[in-house]
């Protein structure tokens, strides 16, 4: 009799899991049928369809496309529709119950407030939308039997010169909601080292903050992110897989970079489907989390845009099951290796973890007991 720990779980017992989410965009996770609603309200006429399912399978293609111009034209089309305190606040809410659903009992959802002033709003608006928002999708996961808590990151736009703002704003609002800062757009051409007065302030206000870094611009990237700018993590970061090298034998040696990311347990946000949108890997199977689970690094699993690649945290499971044989323990791994790594504080990560996300997984792993028992009395009817 084998154990369940040893087997691969079920699409139902993945969606069940008790799961953490860290990298999450709020603008990349928009129900279809929001958006029309939303364009219909607002007056926005440049939706590429006006039918949910066509126009979610318009985001998901296009950014498949491998055209970058069409990629970013869908965040164009999820923030033109995200300029009202109503319309903030119903996807924020919708955000939390969709998550909720999923089985995630923890997410950091990151947004960036400078992207919803077209209509007149203050960023301080913004972000209270927002958290209410937020409150009231764990309001209703509540009623409807589901628990989750989400909390904010509030992102700069590398390209553009308002860090240090959105990160007092950050601070400002870090016992009401906001968890943390993040910087995020084109590595390339916009280090992160641009806005070091603003990581500096938050090193000052013993404040969080991660960084989208080695997702398209490689080690370098990492590097500034890490020894001049301080990130508590890497948002994505799987280009640290540059800095491992494997030999024919099977040997692996680590460079000095990837030795320092693993050595000093720094979380890597990584994003499996989107990873291979963007060009990381060209199959899950071939995606560098294989490598860096199996080298213990604190590798964490997360959606990045759920609507631009049609897809979920059960989704992503799924897909690394399929791939590297993932049981319910390594489930349990990533997902406690990331509610480590959550910008809340000790005592109420580890409640999490030993109230919520262990007892979770070991009810799951359970099952298969009454199953065998189940099987084996209808077997000696």
């Amino acid at each position: 009799m084998t154990s369940q720990t040893y087997r691969p779980p079920t699409a139902d017992q993945i969606r069940r899991a008790p799961k953490v989410l860290l990298h999450d965009h709020l603008d990349g996770g928009l129900r279809p049928g929001t958006i029309v609603e939303l364009a219909r309200e607002t007056g926005y006429e440049g939706l590429p369809e006006s039918e949910p399912d066509k126009l979610g399978l318009w985001f998901r293609e296009s950014a498949d496309s491998g055209s970058l111009e069409r990629y970013l034209e869908t965040f164009a089309h999820t923030c033109a529709v995200m300029q009202t305190r109503d319309a903030l606040f119903r996807v924020a809410a919708e955000c939390a119950e969709d998550l909720a659903l999923d089985g995630v009992v923890y997410a950091e959802v990151r947004y960036a407030p400078e992207q919803h002033l077209e209509a007149g709003l203050s960023l301080e608006e913004v972000v209270e939308a927002v958290n209410e928002g937020f409150k009231e999708g764990e309001r209703r996961a509540r009623q409807a039997g589901r628990r989750i808590r989400v909390g904010a990151l509030l992102t700069a736009m590398r390209h553009a010169a308002r860090a240090l703002e959105i990160a007092e704003l950050a601070n400002r609002y870090r016992d009401s909601g906001v968890v943390g800062f993040d910087i995020a757009g084109a590595e390339a051409g916009f280090p992160p080292t641009r806005h070091l007065d603003a990581f500096e302030f938050l090193k000052r206000e013993n404040n969080h903050f991660t960084i989208h870094a080695g997702e398209a611009f490689g080690l370098p990237s990492i590097w500034q992110a890490l020894q001049w700018c301080g990130a508590d993590r890497l948002g994505h970061g799987v280009r640290i897989i540059d800095d491992i090298e494997v030999a024919a034998d099977g040997s692996v040696t680590l460079g000095r970079l990837a030795s320092y990311v693993r050595d000093k347990r720094i979380p890597l946000e990584l994003c499996p489907s989107s990873n291979l949108q963007t060009g990381a890997a060209a199959s899950i199977a071939e995606h560098p989390i294989g490598l860096l689970r199996k080298l213990h690094f604190r590798a964490t699993v997360n959606t990045d845009n759920r609507l631009m690649s049609g897809t979920s945290m059960s989704r992503e499971f799924e897909l690394l099951t399929e791939a590297f044989g993932y049981t319910l323990d390594d489930m349990q791994w990533f997902s406690v290796n990331a509610m480590k790594s959550a910008f809340i504080p000790f005592d109420e990560r580890l409640a999490m973890i030993n109230d919520v996300i262990k007892p979770g997984y070991a009810e799951l792993k359970s099952e298969w007991l009454f199953t065998q028992t189940a099987t084996t009395s209808e077997s000696l009817d």
